[in-house]
């Protein structure tokens, strides 16, 4: 199968260019939105409705802040410490989802404490939203023909513009399916039935850090990197921090007991 039927540009008005890649994450922006409005319904988001857009565009800011500075000093700082301008060239490409995690949660305390409300309250809500966000993102990289996968002589194997002539895994499409579906339900079916804030960030971290490990193995890795001691992926090191954070994370969760409202109206 072979990708050359994909434009990444959805039109172009002179020098302005629109791209599927970014109405992807408008998509995934969007959603995010409808499902906080759906959990503010149900009292499980704690601030006022009116608050959510200036949450989810906090989110907007440490996201893309998170996501270079991570990609500039975890994934390529050899080029970066002697081209250091280019840190501001984010059209060129470059942005980690784990440095978006972070950004992200960094944003998500801000807000917390702002609202005098534990980081886990919002969190929580930011975990079950922002999930599907993933599906569209990775659907985005595909289009893009980026972050392929290793070359296969599967059924599966599509053959990407920047690829080389072999067919490979569309490990785009296995993450997006695994993170932004399967990790959705899970969370949503959680956050239902946990009995206290900080379970649903857990299992986030958990399902998002087991699932990225499983799909690294069929990805390309990062060319300036390669493997570390000679089978993991950095992606795969950043994963078994975030499987490890989900432990601690739920133990402290535990210990502080901040009730699931939607557990106390139950009972």
């Amino acid at each position: 199968m072979n990708q050359s039927w994909l434009d990444p540009v959805i039109f172009s008005l002179g020098p302005l260019q629109v791209r599927w890649y970014s109405l992807m994450y408008v998509l995934g922006y969007v959603v995010g939105g409808m499902i906080l409005k759906h959990l503010a319904s149900k009292k499980f988001w704690p601030v006022a409705k009116e608050e959510i857009d200036k949450y989810i565009t906090s989110l907007i800011i440490g996201m893309f802040i998170g996501a270079r500075l991570f990609y500039v000093f975890f994934y390529n700082w050899d080029y970066y410490s002697e081209n250091f301008l280019d840190i501001l060239s984010v059209w060129k490409g470059g942005l980690s989802f784990h440095g978006a995690v972070v950004g992200m949660c960094l944003a998500t305390w801000r807000f917390a404490k702002k609202h005098q409300l534990h980081f886990f309250q919002i969190a929580d809500c930011m975990a079950v939203a922002g999930t599907p966000g993933l599906l569209f993102g990775r659907i985005g990289n595909f289009i893009n023909g980026e972050l392929y996968g290793r070359v296969t002589d599967s059924w599966v194997g599509i053959v990407f513009p920047d690829g080389g002539p072999f067919a490979r895994h569309p490990s785009q499409l296995y993450e997006g399916f695994l993170e932004g579906v399967i990790l959705f339900l899970i969370l949503f079916v959680v956050h239902k039935r946990q009995r206290f804030y900080g379970v649903a960030s857990s299992v986030f971290l958990l399902g998002y850090g087991t699932f990225r490990f499983m799909v690294e193995f069929f990805r390309e890795p990062d060319a300036q990197l390669g493997y570390f001691f000679g089978f993991l992926t950095m992606g795969q090191i950043l994963c078994l921090l975030m499987i490890l954070g989900s432990f601690v994370m739920l133990m402290y969760a535990r210990k502080l007991g901040i009730k699931n409202p939607l557990i106390t109206r139950s009972n």
